[in-house]
């Protein structure tokens, strides 16, 4: 909870003290209005007494009552702030942090969780500030004040009162006791529920595809039940916490009503209306003191949740990224845009197997290196070294001559023209989509990298053009389309390096070699490094790594690997026939790329 009262801003403290100023005057118009209770009942039971008096101890109670409503109003508007200030506070930090976290911290998390802590966890937190402030510092006040007012008074309507409120305290702490548990398991159970319902709404159409809706449904039933019946356990013991909370002021007013009437029936006539006028008074403030235990009750009831919400959220912001920025900040201008493996070798975290073994090569400025083998090798694993999307277990990658882990990430990226597997677009136009490299891209930049990306046909062909929308996930566009769009993108940064992660499957083979010649051309003065599965794609490359169980059992080029490398060769002639193999060469050449 400490790390969350952090981010709380000065005039988020000046708020909580203007709080406590109008709860403290709440709370004194509160307990004057008894007072003027009593005096209307002795002015209407005394002989004598002029209408003109009672309406004037009427009028000042009213007024009491005006300005209790006033001074709730303004806390009420003043929590609101705090909370709203909070949350957004809270939110931004949270976002900011999963920016820094690699695909380890995220892995840990997940997302689905992630999405939770950042939404209903934050949520819980505003509820706590919102009635804490009008709780939290109210009943304390109230209590001690209401106490005070009655301190003095006949024993027996004390005792009544300290019995009720011990009474009180004993039912709280039994419901909290069995209620607490189930608030920690609450957030947990929806991030299980929020994975499920993500994950459908993410494959819906494989789900269609194989008929699976019933399963995917027992599935969410199940998550759905388990926070259900966690939920409706709590709601129960909080249920019977209420009516318990109303039979104890109930019981207490009626005991000091028969402890009154006993007393009043024993004394004398004169002090038969001082104890009638105090008797008023003293169920009043009676009812106050239980009143104020109560409030205390209700932030008991959210603070459990809240403080789970609370430390989830600390663990987010007092995690420590394992990707962190280098301090080196010029390459070696000897060999710009050069990217070279050293005896790299990587495994994932908590994983026991090596994923990449002892793999060494270099990348020259103007080449293009290809990256093959069988599913499961380690290629994109490998890839997705150069960007520190995980850092290598043992080894060095280097880029323009430095370690990766000494560069600031911000300069490697920029180095970078990065396209996944899966493209991925985000929602806006398909010019913002092309220009998410920065601003420096133009309108000629992305209209040059959408014709060298084979887009232009299609964009062309909306009424809207490049301002035509993209939808959440490009989800209003063919998988052909949306690889299309993710190369143009890579391509309109016009980066040092571009790194192609199997970025052509979803192109049918005429739109591949069309974009791989134009492709060439762009790319004459930058590196390229290609992971693909077709070997049509890779046959051009000025080096073939060819990859088999994390290991690199191959090198060099086409001809050279044909000629020594078995697992090449295999997969050439999975793919092609011997005749193609003879010919593909020649018709690159004439294709130049």
């Amino acid at each position: 909870m400490k790390t969350v009262f952090q981010n709380l801003k000065k005039t988020d403290w000046l708020l909580a003290a203007v709080c406590l100023v109008f709860i403290a005057l709440q709370v004194g118009w509160d307990l004057k209005t008894p007072d003027y209770m009593a005096e209307i009942t002795t002015l209407v039971q005394t002989a004598g007494s002029t209408m003109g008096e009672i309406l004037s101890a009427g009028g000042m109670m009213l007024l009491c009552s005006l300005g209790s409503l006033a001074a709730s109003v303004v806390t009420a508007i003043c929590a609101a702030r705090i909370a709203a200030t909070l949350g957004a506070t809270l939110r931004g930090r949270l976002f900011s942090k999963v920016q820094s976290f690699s695909m380890e911290e995220i892995g840990r998390f997940s997302t689905a969780s992630l999405i939770t802590r950042s939404t209903n966890d934050v949520t819980q937190i505003q509820m706590l500030i919102v009635l804490g402030l009008q709780m939290l510092l109210r009943a304390p006040i109230m209590a001690v004040f209401a106490i005070y007012k009655i301190a003095g008074k006949q024993w027996e309507w004390t005792l009544a009162t300290a019995v009720a409120v011990v009474v009180l305290l004993v039912v709280v702490g039994v419901c909290l006791l069995l209620a607490t548990p189930k608030f920690r398991q609450m957030q947990k159970l929806t991030d299980d529920l929020n994975r499920v319902t993500r994950e459908n709404l993410t494959g819906l159409r494989v789900v269609r595809a194989y008929n699976a809706e019933d399963y995917q449904e027992t599935k969410f039933a199940q998550a759905n039940a388990a926070l259900t019946g966690n939920q409706l356990f709590a709601q129960r013991t909080l249920a019977f916490l209420l009516p318990s909370i109303q039979l104890v002021m109930s019981g207490l007013s009626l005991a000091i009503y028969w402890i009154g009437g006993v007393l009043i029936d024993q004394a004398g006539m004169q002090a038969k209306l001082t104890l009638f006028s105090d008797m008023m008074v003293f169920s009043q403030y009676a009812i106050q003191v239980v009143m104020a235990f109560m409030m205390l009750v209700m932030i008991f009831m959210i603070l459990p949740r809240a403080s789970v919400a609370a430390h989830r959220i600390g663990e987010v912001l007092h995690t420590h990224p394992t990707i962190l920025d280098g301090t080196q900040a010029s390459g070696d201008p000897a060999c710009p845009g050069q990217v070279e493996f050293r005896n790299v070798s990587f495994r994932y975290p908590d994983a026991e197997e090596y994923v990449l073994k002892d793999i060494s090569f270099t990348a020259k400025r103007g080449e293009t290196v290809a990256i093959i083998g069988s599913t499961g090798c380690g290629k994109s694993t490998l890839l997705n070294l150069i960007p520190r999307f995980y850092d290598v277990t043992g080894g060095s990658v280097t880029v323009d001559g430095i370690d990766v882990r000494q560069m600031p990430q911000a300069q490697l990226h920029d180095l970078l023209g990065y396209v996944p597997q899966k493209g991925v677009l985000f929602s806006g136009t398909i010019d913002s989509n092309l220009k998410f490299g920065g601003d420096h891209i133009t309108d000629a930049a992305v209209k040059k990298a959408a014709a060298i990306a084979q887009a232009t046909e299609f964009i062309d062909a909306k009424p809207e053009g490049y301002a035509s929308p993209i939808a959440q996930g490009g989800s209003n566009v063919s998988g052909g389309q949306k690889q299309r769009l993710s190369i143009a993108r890579a391509i309109a940064k016009d980066p040092k390096i571009y790194l192609f992660d199997d970025s052509f499957s979803a192109l049918d083979y005429k739109t591949d070699v069309a974009l791989r010649r134009a492709l060439k051309a762009q790319t004459d003065n930058a590196t390229v490094i290609i992971v693909a599965q077709r070997i049509s794609t890779v046959l051009h490359a000025n080096q073939i790594l060819v990859l088999d169980e994390g290991r690199l059992v191959g090198k060099g080029t086409h001809a050279q690997l044909m000629a020594s490398c078995p697992e090449y060769q295999e997969i050439a002639r999975s793919q092609l026939s011997q005749k193609e193999l003879d010919l593909e060469p020649l018709n690159t050449e004439k294709e130049g790329v």
